[in-house]
């Protein structure tokens, strides 16, 4: 009985007279658009199952925003944080990477006719250390050159020591410093 029911449903199809195009205002939407136009999309990079409140609370922590933003779990393992102040999405966006429990949340701008069923993460910001450079090869101009093998190079960090090097780059589905 229970495959009938599902073979009829299959076989549904709405008759021409049926289809019919319903049109939303803007006002409608207006203030859900305000709402998300201060919001980010973030999945966590992970199969294994988390503890969301843990994630939430120390996100908020890290962040420095325990009341300033609300998380909303839109879709499996898919949040919203919604922001009271652009400056502060802005932060946590070019803050980044951040991880919870060893797991990497990527994150990306919410735009007009986004649903959890079409996000694509597709870049992800990472800090690279080069370990040993020669001193002759230790300057911004050297890691912007390596950076860019790798991808889209970001941003590039003065010198600390002749140790190690920094920069950010955004490589294939990333962004990252090395």
């Amino acid at each position: 009985m229970a495959e009938d029911v599902i073979n009829g449903l299959e076989n549904m199809r709405l008759t021409t007279e049926e289809e019919e195009v319903i049109m939303i205002s803007n006002e409608g939407r207006k203030e859900e658009i305000e709402g998300c136009s201060l919001s980010l999309i973030g999945k966590f990079l992970t199969c294994k199952p988390f503890n969301k409140r843990a994630a939430h609370n120390t996100l908020r922590q890290a962040w420095g925003l325990e009341k300033d933003i609300q998380i909303v779990e839109v879709g499996s393992n898919l949040f919203q944080f919604k922001f009271s102040r652009e400056f502060d999405m802005d932060r946590v966006l070019r803050g980044g990477p951040w991880l919870f429990d060893n797991q990497m949340l990527l994150l990306c701008r919410w735009h007009k006719g986004m649903t959890a069923a079409n996000v694509k993460f597709d870049s992800v910001a990472l800090w690279v250390q080069i370990w040993g450079v020669p001193f002759d090869m230790s300057s911004p101009k050297v890691a912007s050159e390596i950076g860019r093998c790798l991808g889209e190079v970001v941003e590039v960090e003065k010198r600390r020591s002749l140790e190690t090097q920094n920069f950010v780059y955004a490589g294939q589905g990333g962004s990252s410093i090395i």
